[in-house]
């Protein structure tokens, strides 16, 4: 019999690992959600942004109809004169999470209204994703490991970026499902259970109606089967792990309205199904090798393999069939801006107008990853220490995803999970390794000092205990060797495929520890570097995008100013003009005019229609009477337009016109750009080209403007501006925010054309007596 307190002393210390590990996590989720109030807290609690808002009219419209009316709805507040269906253009996952959340508060008898439940569900969810960033790296390095990895992703500034409170964009949850699923497929793969296999479908499913990112996970997923079959590693588990997925995923995507038969007829999805049709025929291959004698095997693997070949020739010449009928060749325009970066600006400048569509510089990496770019390289390092189907997976995650922020600013969101489990990896091996040392030399001291005289009797018994488990060990092995060939086949491929823990002996140890001192040196210079890190997120969390961006504010000599002037305009629209008065302004405002003021808008930042976008900017881009003419054919009674120039805002609309010039001339070819330039430059001065001063945008920024100071001084373009004096004759100043940062005009009215039909009538009459004929009408 053996002595029970080792058990039980164990068995004791894996209980408070356990709890302790739990409170750790409470506490991480609790640091995500805090550290994302800094908006609210320095602010007020506000939608941010632009696509938030209308994801939060659509938020209103589900709880306040239903979901039926939901699924139905038909918005002609928007795209005016075509209107949008809602229910079949937009991915419902956070409109539905956010009003389950909100049913759900209100059935508790706690009275949150739509607006606080919409501006508090990004912080939520943020500790969400912490947590399944834990769940992820656990089974990828242990638990060490996964704590540390979320602690750096629950302060991460790149994911802090898109999660802040007020930021309801579909990020929000989305980033939350990519990890989970990321997670429930390792799991899957460790494991080899059905059960995780439909779950990590179902978050599949959740992802698909949370964000078009979801492509990335069905085209990264079969990249790590297609590495693992070649490399070898095949299992029965990677079967489990990817088959379900590919059959109910795509099942379930294709029940999203917006997603629909695109989850079989385009081109992001066509590498799963070849690669689920290549682990068919691996799977059939392994499955033959079992049965038949090792000569039949050869002639059945020729016979599989060309029967394969020829069903893959078959599918990949439909795929081209279907996909040669395409411009884009099944393509969307994102994906393919993706895999060509220049393909955007070549072809579709709406595209490439978007400013987070735009590659990153190195800065911006530092910014929002910071410290963890240095760490990365050791992660990954350790992750090939040992190398298992996880640890492959992770890496693999981390070098598509490098690339893909490489070529789109807003992409560094799906680069910051895995930085931050690299990160995570690289610190907690770190630590291990530091800490064993110090332990090390520590018992080294008191084992030398003259207390430890109790030593022999104590390596006596650690050498009985040795030997009592030595032959322990002979004993269990002898009854292994009695087991079934079927058993062992089953531990060899457990034992070849499963995440390896490498038991390391008393001498590797020993060659592991570092000197004492090294060991403190170290570890004090990683807790400093740790804590550069916290300072650096609390203040990106804090100052840098905390910020709204329809309430600005800046720091001068005299202290604090805050602008305000876009809710002022919105509500001079909402208190001022008709309900049916329609609005006209570049897309990028169109969300917050349709929800702030409850206006119809021309275009908004749905961008799904390219030529009504480019009618907006050839009228931007027009001289006025042709800008007036174009509006009032489709029925516009106001013109707003953001100007900067008073107060040195640079996001105005003349920094933005040249796009609207680009768009506008790639679908009507009178509009050049050169027209608007003057020897390759842009500019709105006295050497602005005769274009350029006589165009729409140009009028309704810079009216009136030589009143503010006398001489018509640009603070974002930093000169005089060219055409001072003039005036409009086709549309009325109604209303100048104060800081003059947004601008509304009305259109004329057409002027009154009974006076040319009298001159027409009396002429007509004169005519007719002088030639002495009557008018036969």
């Amino acid at each position: 019999m053996g002595d029970p307190k080792p058990e039980a002393s164990s068995s004791l210390r894996n209980a408070f690992g356990a709890v302790l590990s739990v409170f750790i996590l409470l506490l991480i989720g609790i640091l995500a959600f805090s550290i994302r109030l800094f908006s609210v807290i320095k602010y007020e609690s506000v939608i941010h942004e632009f696509d938030p808002y209308f994801n939060y009219r659509v938020t209103q419209f589900l709880v306040k109809n239903g979901i039926y009316d939901f699924w139905n709805w038909f918005d002609d507040r928007t795209w005016y004169p075509l209107g949008r269906v809602i229910g079949g253009t937009v991915y419902p996952g956070l409109t539905l999470t956010a009003g389950s959340m909100y049913w759900f508060v209100n059935s508790l008898n706690i009275p949150l209204s739509v607006e606080t439940v919409c501006v508090f569900t990004a912080p939520v969810f943020s500790a969400f994703a912490s947590w399944a960033t834990y769940f992820l790296t656990k089974e990828v390095k242990g638990t060490g490991a996964g704590i540390t990895a979320a602690v750096i992703l629950a302060m991460v500034p790149s994911y802090i970026s898109r999660s802040v409170a007020g930021s309801y964009d579909n990020e929000a949850v989305a980033i939350f499902a990519l990890i989970n699923t990321f997670y429930l497929y390792i799991k899957t793969l460790n494991t080899g259970s059905l059960f995780y296999a439909t779950l990590n479908a179902l978050s599949y499913f959740y992802m698909v109606c949370s964000w078009g990112g979801y492509t990335f996970i069905i085209n990264l997923i079969p990249m790590h089967v297609l590495l693992c079959i070649v490399t070898g590693r095949y299992s029965s588990r990677l079967y489990i792990a990817y088959c379900p997925l590919v059959v109910l995923g795509t099942l379930l995507a294709a029940l999203v309205p917006v997603v629909g038969f695109n989850a079989v007829m385009t081109s992001e999805h066509f590498a799963s199904f070849l690669v689920f049709i290549i682990i068919h025929v691996v799977a059939l291959v392994y499955y033959i090798k079992g049965v038949l004698t090792p000569r039949l095997f050869k002639v059945a693997t020729t016979l599989v393999l060309t029967v394969g070949m020829a069903i893959c020739a078959v599918v990949v010449a439909i795929l081209v069939a279907l996909v040669a009928s395409s411009p884009t060749k099944g393509w969307s325009g994102r994906s393919l801006s993706l895999l060509d970066p220049t393909y955007a600006s070549k072809y579709i400048p709406i595209i490439a107008s978007v400013s987070e569509h735009q590659p990153p510089t190195w800065p911006s990496y530092f910014m929002d990853i910071n410290v963890l770019a240095f760490l990365v390289p050791a992660g990954i390092v350790s992750c090939f220490l040992p190398l298992s189907d996880a640890s492959s997976f992770v890496v693999l995650y981390l070098v598509t995803s490098v690339y893909f922020s490489g070529v789109m600013v807003r992409l560094m969101l799906v680069l910051a999970p895995a930085a931050c489990i690299m990160s995570g990896i690289a610190l907690s091996e770190t630590f291990g390794v530091l800490t064993r040392s110090i332990k090390v030399q520590v018992l080294k001291l008191f084992e030398s000092s003259p207390i430890s005289e109790s030593s022999p009797s104590s390596s006596g018994e650690s050498s009985n205990t040795e030997n009592s488990v030595q032959q322990t060990d002979k004993s269990e092995t002898g009854k292994k060797d009695k087991s079934t060939k079927r058993k062992q086949k089953k531990e060899k491929e457990i034992t070849e495929t499963a995440p390896v823990k490498k038991v390391l002996s008393k001498k590797e140890k020993r060659l592991m520890v570092l000197p004492f001192e090294a060991s403190v040196v170290a570890v004090l210079m990683l807790i400093i570097l740790a804590g550069f890190y916290v300072v650096h997120c609390v203040w990106a969390a804090a100052e840098a995008y905390s910020a709204p961006s329809i309430v600005l504010t800046s720091h001068s000599h005299d202290g604090l100013h805050v602008f305000d002037d876009f809710r002022e305009a919105y509500a001079w629209l909402s208190h001022n003009t008709d309900v049916d008065d329609k609005v006209a302004s570049w897309w990028d405002y169109g969300y917050q005019t349709t929800a702030m003021a409850n206006r119809t808008v021309i275009v908004d930042n749905n961008t799904w229609n390219n030529t009504h976008i480019a009618t907006v900017g050839t009228a931007m881009s027009s001289p006025e009477k042709p800008a007036w003419e174009i509006f009032h054919s489709l029925d516009v009674k106001y013109v707003l337009v953001v100007f900067g120039g008073l107060v040195g805002y640079p996001s105005d609309d003349i920094n933005k016109f040249l796009w609207m010039v680009r768009i506008g001339g790639g679908v009507f070819p009178h509009i050049k750009e050169p027209d608007y330039l003057r020897d390759g430059n842009y500019r709105v001065d006295a050497h602005a080209t005769p274009t350029m001063l006589n165009c729409l945008m140009y009028k309704l920024s810079y009216y009136r403007f030589v009143e503010t100071d006398g001489k018509g001084f640009d603070r974002v373009r930093r000169y005089e501006i060219g055409k001072k004096h003039f005036k409009l004759t086709h549309f009325e100043e109604v209303f100048t925010t104060h800081h003059w940062m947004v601008r509304i005009y009305k259109l004329k009215a057409p002027k009154n054309r009974m006076r040319g039909k009298l001159k027409k009538a009396k002429s007509g009459s004169k005519s007719t007596k002088q030639s002495g004929r009557k008018n036969p009408f």
